[in-house]
């Protein structure tokens, strides 16, 4: 913790000057340009960064971002035919033939050392067409609009099986953060292209998890998880699938407050998370201060602001996790040994606290 509290206008700066420095010359958001294994481009932490700009009025950025993941879309466009096309037929693609979830800053895929990284995951897609929806507020352009429909179809053909969650774990699960993911980009494709069978293809998701991903009147982690994981704000904020005021997302936001706020009032991903020791993450609570401004709750909005105004850096940098109240201290050092230090600074964590103070 810092010994004296950054301001919120100290961090709006900051967080400007570092999401516009990791923005590569072909438009990509590099999620960290200072942790080992976030060098990459990843349309999920991407698509936030641009809707925080554009929330900030940077809307050059936002559309150079989305210039980029239209590029990559495209030119994955063979492969996801033949996943659709396959998938039609009744065949399970296998895993590695999947869409990754990250990209070169180029758009590119990436080679694969000894460390794999776990790339299937269907998250990033969704909220990538959710947050080009609402960028674009009109017509997409020929190109556009086919980046669009495929990355659809794609999402129609595939939202069933089991991927990687929103932390790169649990890869044999289904999850509802994903499946709220791909049902706002499914609700967002149906607008976007006017084609209501996007638009029922989501709200079949959105029936899958009312069905599978409800516990005790709140939502959980997934069907086989009966635990509350933070990414569930989603569902409400920003994606709307349910609605901030429904008595299932109020229960999940009060589960969120009593078990995954640490003793400092940071907000932790689930229990029984060891990344790093499992701390609180800047970005977790400051997207629970944008839920809660969103919903008028002035104190809790409040709060979170201040523990994130308390655990930035005096230059208002902001890293990915503190490690200073972890859920298992065993756990701290040896991902300190394998990786390096937390990534410091995380342009999702700078993109959630724009959004936190200006997104709607």
């Amino acid at each position: 913790m810092t010994s004296t509290r950054v301001t919120s206008r100290v961090l709006t700066h900051a967080s400007l000057r570092i999401i516009a420095d990791g923005q590569a010359a072909s438009g990509a958001y590099i999620a960290s340009p200072s942790f080992s294994q976030y060098g990459f481009g990843w349309l999920r932490d991407g698509a936030y960064c641009a809707m925080s700009m554009d929330a900030a009025g940077e809307r050059d950025s936002a559309a150079r971002f989305h210039e980029w993941a239209v590029a990559v879309v495209l030119r994955q466009a063979g492969r996801i035919r033949d996943i659709v096309s396959r998938t039609a037929g009744g065949e399970t693609v296998p895993v590695e033939h999947m869409l990754p979830t990250r990209y070169t800053l180029s758009g590119e895929g990436e080679e694969h050392g000894d460390d794999v990284w776990p790339n299937f995951q269907l998250d990033g897609y969704g909220t990538w067409l959710f947050a080009f929806d609402r960028h674009v507020h009109g017509s997409p352009s020929a190109a556009e609009a086919e980046a669009v429909a495929l990355v659809a179809e794609y999402l129609v053909a595939t939202w069933e099986r089991p991927c990687y969650d929103y932390w790169e774990e649990f890869g044999d699960r289904v999850h509802t953060s994903t499946l709220a993911a791909v049902a706002a980009g499914l609700s967002a494709a149906a607008t976007l292209l006017d084609r209501p069978e996007f638009g029922a293809a989501a709200a079949s998701v959105v029936a899958r998890i009312e069905a599978d991903c409800v516990v005790g009147g709140a939502f959980v982690k997934g069907p086989d998880d009966a635990r509350v994981d933070a990414s569930l704000i989603s569902l409400a904020t920003p994606f709307g699938v349910f609605s901030a005021t429904d008595p299932r997302m109020e229960a999940t936001i009060a589960r969120i407050q009593r078990e995954l706020m640490s003793p400092s009032g940071g907000v932790r991903r689930y229990v029984g998370d060891t990344y790093y020791g499992g701390s609180p993450w800047m970005l977790l609570t400051a997207w629970l201060g944008w839920h809660l401004r969103l919903v008028g709750d002035a104190d809790g909005y409040a709060a979170a602001r201040s523990w994130v105004e308390d655990h930035a850096d005096e230059n208002g940098t902001m890293a990915e996790q503190i490690t200073d109240e972890p859920q298992d201290p065993a756990f701290v050092e040896p991902w300190v040994r394998r990786w390096g230090p937390v990534a410091d600074p995380l342009l999702w964590s700078h993109a959630k606290f724009l959004l936190m103070e200006h997104g709607a």
